[in-house]
């Protein structure tokens, strides 16, 4: 499983887990990456802090950050590229996802070939 975060992404997403910080095991605390039905274009990203990874996540390290990934999103993730994009006009994170066969102006919505909603393999 590959997600890459770029340096600027992975120094924000580390500060939202400083900002989030509560009583629980901080050596576990990431990041949850999936793929929820939605959007304007029919699959949205999803991104959360996570105390720990769900039973079948897929762990991933990023730096000194885990990421852990939602196993049925896992095909649809597969290759994203993760920056952090801060400018006048648009701030957030921005997704690269080669799997993309179709992307909505916002950036946060995509389609992916013949895929099914429930975030199956591509064929």
């Amino acid at each position: 499983m590959t997600i890459t975060l770029t340096e600027v992404a992975e120094l924000r997403l580390r500060a939202f887990l400083r900002g989030s910080s509560q009583d629980s095991d901080s050596t576990q605390r990431g990041v949850r990456f999936s793929v929820d039905d939605g959007g304007c274009s029919g699959y949205q990203y999803a991104l959360n802090i996570a105390d720990a990874p769900q039973t079948d996540d897929l762990v991933v390290e990023q730096g000194s950050l885990k990421v852990y990934v939602d196993r049925q999103s896992a095909p649809l993730l597969e290759g994203v590229v993760v920056d952090y994009v801060d400018g006048l006009i648009e701030s957030g994170f921005k997704f690269t996802n080669p799997n993309a066969t179709d992307t909505c102006g916002c950036g946060q919505s995509f389609q992916a070939g013949n895929c099914t909603p429930a975030a199956a393999p591509c064929s």
